[in-house]
């Protein structure tokens, strides 16, 4: 039941709670795909493919950590009814983390442990953070509007993204070649362009960025008051774990979903954290071209979050997922069958070329990329919204948690499987593969989703 608001204050909370998503997303676009882990990858770690490796057991780490704790979390929130407090102390890692990543200098592989901690403590941050204020949006939005609101907060996300990466590319982040940034200048602030001090800047600029977007929430969106104390709400959030799998078992559809959110999601995280990655060692690109790339992305990202968000009220949430994992599908193998100088697996030899994109594969490979994230929004939107619609409303939070748990625990499988096979191959075209099963199992699960409620319907 949606609390009493006046329509006023309704608006601001729904801004404050909107807010969030772009506050968050400078730590996924700047850091985990466009602009820092190329920058590792390429420039502090000693080849690009150990770079995607160590990269992707730090985030494996995380998302163990991640997997037994947002459960319990998500428990104790629903029992002593708060969430702003969680989101301040998670978000307040998030920053922490970010803030450190300045330390990683080109070419000095003894920052490389600080540097991998770090970005595990933000990833964590970041991820709790995101349950609690998940756990905010019934009471914002009544049922039949869920698909629409979560639309929102996504593409609000991919622009605040969308923005962090333009200022970044503009003032900050240069080439490798040329030192300069996107506009043909120096970076701005007496940066050095030469220890690529502009690229190390991503972090504490997203911990900066996170601390001023996410006020709005903090002052506009009420939180419940505290229905018990911390310690009886722990105690009674951990009974509620030990009864959690005979509930499970009672709703048979739920715990399918969560099973099918686990492996696709978790495939579309990796795609995400080896993307720019498996672009900087395959054609070599740079931070400039990475982030034109991710530019080009987050634009088409907010527009596909937009539409999903209406095609999920009009269709289902089920149906837009399943459309995504299509394309997802489809979009993983052209880019695994694209090298720098040939198209289809070798089977199309490609000319040389000078500039930006100027190669067909380059052409290609953004072209795929765009698709990617096209679908990426209306995947997690409706995944979100999905849960909503199939979760008990006094567990919501708990369920979150586990939406958090599902839809990270392959943030150790997933990347750590990317990393292993990246390891034993020293190939990122087949760590990269692998992501291909995640999407086609995370697919199959949903298409037997049964019972489904209907959009419109409480």
């Amino acid at each position: 039941m949606l609390p009493i608001f006046t329509d006023s204050e309704r608006r601001r909370a729904t801004l404050g709670w909107i807010l969030f998503d772009p506050a968050c997303q400078p730590y996924f676009t700047l850091i985990t795909t466009f602009i820092f882990a190329p920058y590792f990858a390429s420039a502090v770690a000693p080849t690009p493919a150990e770079g995607q490796a160590l990269w992707g057991f730090a985030t494996g780490a995380a998302g163990l950590f991640i997997a037994f704790c947002s459960p319990v979390l998500g428990a104790v929130a629903d029992a002593s009814g708060r969430r702003k407090p969680w989101i301040a102390l998670f978000g307040a890692m998030l920053m922490i983390g970010s803030g450190l990543l300045w330390f990683a200098t080109p070419g000095d592989e003894s920052r490389i442990p600080l540097i991998l901690v770090a970005f595990a403590v933000g990833t964590i941050g970041v991820e709790f953070a995101t349950v609690f204020n998940n756990a905010m949006m019934p009471n914002l939005a009544p049922p039949e509007r869920l698909g629409r609101l979560s639309g929102i907060g996504w593409a609000a996300g991919y622009f605040g993204g969308l923005v962090s990466l333009a200022v970044m590319l503009a003032f900050f982040s240069t080439r490798p070649d040329t030192g300069l940034t996107l506009l043909g200048a120096p970076p701005a602030f007496g940066l050095d362009a030469a220890t690529r001090q502009g690229d190390r800047l991503s972090g504490p600029f997203t911990a900066v960025w996170f601390a001023v977007l996410v006020l709005p929430l903090f002052l506009l969106v009420p939180d419940p008051p505290a229905a018990m104390p911390m310690t009886v709400a722990a105690k009674t959030g951990l009974s509620r774990i030990r009864a959690l799998l005979p509930r499970l078992r009672t709703r048979p559809m739920l715990a399918r979903f969560l099973i099918g959110n686990m492996i696709y999601a978790d495939g579309l995280v990796a795609l995400f954290a080896f993307g720019g990655i498996y672009a900087a060692g395959v054609f070599g690109w740079g931070s400039v071209e990475i982030g034109i790339f991710g530019i080009l992305l987050t634009i088409t990202g907010t527009l596909g979050a937009l539409a999903g968000g209406w095609l999920d009220d009009r269709f289902g949430s089920r149906i837009v997922i399943l459309v995504a994992l299509g394309c997802l599908i489809v979009a993983c193998v052209g880019l695994l069958s694209l090298a720098r100088d040939s198209l289809l697996f070798g089977l199309v030899p490609t000319a040389p070329g000078t500039g930006l994109f100027a190669t067909v594969p380059e052409r290609a490979y953004l072209g795929l990329g765009l698709l990617i994230g096209a679908v990426a929004g209306p995947l997690q939107a409706a995944s979100r919204t999905l849960l909503v619609r199939l979760a008990p409303p006094e567990h919501l939070a708990e369920c979150f948690g586990l939406f958090a748990l599902s839809g990270r625990i392959t943030s150790f499988a997933a990347p750590t499987t990317v990393a292993v096979v990246t390891a034993i191959t020293a190939s990122q075209r087949a760590g990269v593969g692998v992501l291909l099963v995640f999407f086609g199992l995370g697919a199959w699960l949903i298409a037997g989703l049964r019972g489904v409620p209907r959009p419109g319907r409480a």
